[in-house]
């Protein structure tokens, strides 16, 4: 029913997670981030600006042709739609995990990933805007934390495509150098999400191939391969 164009990242892992709890058939179609294959024509006609994931729903709801969605938010809403789950029905129940799905959107993916780039990939180590974007991250957490200290259970009380988009960027912890320790909500949170089959099952599908992470990779995910087909247009 549904192909999923798709590599193993925090990002990716949003999908295939939702895939798994929402028991739908689908197809995963690989997609070499490093090697540059998110620059092709025919995955830039359904993710046009070249980032995974994005799917294709061969049996949409409205009976017609295969629809396309990219980004990882409206990815999120359109299946909870289409299965009428993890996002309630209710005008206040559904605000409330749509307002903290735009919140992952808009600040604890894209302030992660930047000082998951600073931190760990940058061929140049910059204090300025590594510390600029570890005390956002920092901040970040902390308002996670409250959130899930407030509910007492997930980010929007029950388990909903909040939980879904949050969980795979709090993956990265350990790696970028947060301790779960200085956030017990989050900490419990995370326990109990990582314990769930459907989410352990998105997490196994698929993994980067064992190759060294060279120029042609930082080229190919850090924006200059964007600039550089930008250039000849």
């Amino acid at each position: 029913m549904i192909d999923l164009y798709y590599a193993p990242t925090p990002n990716g892992w949003k999908i295939s997670i939702m895939l798994e709890e929402l028991g739908l058939p689908y197809t995963v179609i690989p997609v070499n981030i490093r090697a540059g294959e998110q620059f092709r024509p025919e995955f830039l006609a359904i993710s046009p600006n070249n980032r995974i994931p994005a799917i294709i729903d061969r049996a949409p709801s409205d009976g017609g042709e295969p629809f396309s969605v990219f980004e990882t938010g409206a990815i999120l809403i359109y299946l909870a739609e289409k299965t009428g789950r993890f996002l309630p029905a209710d005008m206040r129940g559904r605000s409330v995990v749509t307002q903290w799905v735009m919140w992952q959107m808009s600040g604890l993916g894209p302030m992660l990933g930047q000082h998951g780039h600073f931190a760990l990939y940058a061929s140049e180590k910059i204090p300025y805007a590594i510390e600029r974007y570890r005390d956002e991250a920092i901040r970040l957490y902390r308002v996670l934390d409250a959130q899930l200290g407030k509910t007492g259970a997930y980010v929007a009380r029950d388990y909903s495509i909040a939980d879904i988009a949050c969980f795979p960027w709090t993956m990265t912890h350990k790696a970028q150098g947060f301790t779960l320790d200085d956030y017990p909500n989050v900490k419990r949170w995370y326990a109990e999400v990582r314990a769930r089959p459907q989410v352990q099952a998105g997490l196994a599908i698929g993994k980067f191939v064992k190759e060294p992470f060279d120029d042609e990779a930082r080229r190919n995910m850090f924006g200059q391969r964007a600039k550089e087909i930008a250039g000849k247009k």
